[in-house]
């Protein structure tokens, strides 16, 4: 996922070379194929090891522990990836200066593929003790490394390339892959777990889920490998001078955006985390209900939120993209003082939830990638915007469920509120120091 900083500035060299949309070259349509398609892989792969995460590896992994614990050693789990992440964005920027894009995406294909399979093979602590939690961390590390070298560069092309009339429309294209990668994982887990036994599910019935993840990266690897050695992809990438930058030197240049844009999306990652991994572990825990059902409610809601990344676009483009971002986060402010508790409230109060949640998040998170790349220079934006996302992802989700779930089940529903709240805070917070910031550069 790419995040941005500045609201509907224009790249300083867009003007300068209309020829872009010529008859024959690349468009802001094909470019946002490939965006879509690598998004909704990597959010699939996301949302599969999640749900696993609260269905699975707490009985198959942990059982010694209990339910509870379990589950939260599972979310400790959870956060290796995200914790990896940024250290593969920093070895592979080196090997894609040294050997090219192509090379850096063939690489992050064996290793999250390789890495993805390994988990659907995963022995049980009932079968090597200990050896079980061990392997599932390594695993969850080689997932991360390979996300922080599947950077291809895409979002950052898109950004410069949309029309600067369009650039809210453009900037929600890649958030889609989020509820469209929920909606796959959640229904091939509840058809798994209502088809069969819960013995059965523990056995072997969850790990198809993962084979097709598998399949499913292979496919979107090649096609975006495809994408980005395509010549006129490569032109496009040299012209719009989006190439691997030094990791440091960016840093030591562009340090105070990139935290700034790590920061402007956390109300949208609160958020996110609330109506997808943290109400699923809570209703598997804490209730009665299949969670095969609740699977499908969530399918429900990710439907809205598909809505609502759509209608983000056009909001952004009237009203202005940090104007939405901060209504979004206000909202959000609000929906924290009461809408944890609906999950208490049987099956109205959950479904009422899922759906204002998702259209919250739709609302917010589809314009969260437009928060920074826009003001980022263009020999640095390759780089600045994949360390804005890495960071962005460490600090936004890589503790999101554990925390919420620890505070849920310590100081009740209302704590997650308060985690929400937090999020919305550090969104107005980041958008106000983005705009002084603007003043300043």
């Amino acid at each position: 996922m790419s995040m941005s900083v500045g609201d509907n500035t224009a790249s300083s060299s867009f003007a300068a070379e209309p020829q872009v949309y010529g008859e024959g070259a690349v468009t802001p349509g094909e470019i946002a194929v490939g965006v879509v398609i690598g998004r909704t892989s990597e959010f699939f792969d996301f949302f599969v090891y999640a749900i696993a995460s609260v269905l699975v590896f707490p009985a198959y992994v942990f059982p010694w522990a209990g339910p509870l614990l379990g589950t939260l050693y599972s979310f400790s789990l959870f956060a290796l990836a995200f914790v990896a992440r940024p250290l593969g964005s920093m070895i592979f920027m080196a090997v894609d200066r040294a050997y090219g894009r192509g090379v850096k995406l063939t690489i992050a294909l064996f290793m999250l593929g390789g890495s993805t399979a390994a988990v659907a093979f995963l022995p049980s602590y009932a079968d090597v003790g200990l050896l079980s939690p061990v392997l599932l961390g390594a695993f969850r590390i080689g997932q991360g490394l390979a996300l922080g070298s599947a950077w291809d560069g895409l979002a950052s092309l898109l950004a410069v390339n949309a029309p600067p009339h369009r650039r809210g429309w453009y900037a929600m294209i890649p958030q889609l892959g989020a509820p469209l990668g929920l909606m796959v994982a959640s229904a091939l887990f509840a058809f798994f777990v209502s088809s069969l036994s819960a013995a059965d599910f523990l056995s072997w019935g969850w790990r198809y889920p993962f084979f097709v993840a598998v399949a499913i990266n292979v496919v979107a690897l090649f096609a975006r490998l495809r994408i980005v050695s395509a010549r006129d992809y490569s032109v496009l990438f040299e012209r719009r001078e989006l190439h691997p930058s030094p990791v440091l030197a960016t840093l030591k240049r562009e340090s105070p955006r990139i935290v700034i844009g790590a920061f402007a999306p956390l109300a949208s990652f609160a958020l996110f985390h609330m109506v997808t991994v943290f109400p699923l572990s809570w209703i598997f825990l804490f209730t009665h209900e299949s969670p095969a059902r609740f699977l499908l409610i969530e399918l429900i809601g990710a439907v809205f939120g598909v809505a609502a990344i759509v209608a983000s676009g056009p909001a952004a483009d009237a009203f202005g993209r940090r104007t939405l971002l901060a209504a979004s986060a206000a909202a959000i402010a609000v929906f924290s003082g009461f809408a944890p508790q609906l999950l208490a409230a049987g099956d109205l109060g959950e479904l009422v939830f899922m759906v204002l949640g998702f259209i919250l998040l739709g609302l917010s998170f589809g314009q969260s990638s437009g928060a920074v790349n826009s003001k980022f220079p263009d020999d640095v934006r390759y780089t600045a915007a994949a360390l804005t996302a890495d960071l962005a992802w460490l600090v936004g989700a890589a503790f999101a469920p554990l925390v919420a779930l620890f505070l849920a089940t310590r100081f009740g529903l209302i704590a997650a509120g308060s985690y929400l709240l937090s999020g919305a805070l550090a969104t107005l917070a980041a958008l106000a120091l983005n705009k002084e910031l603007g003043r300043r550069l």
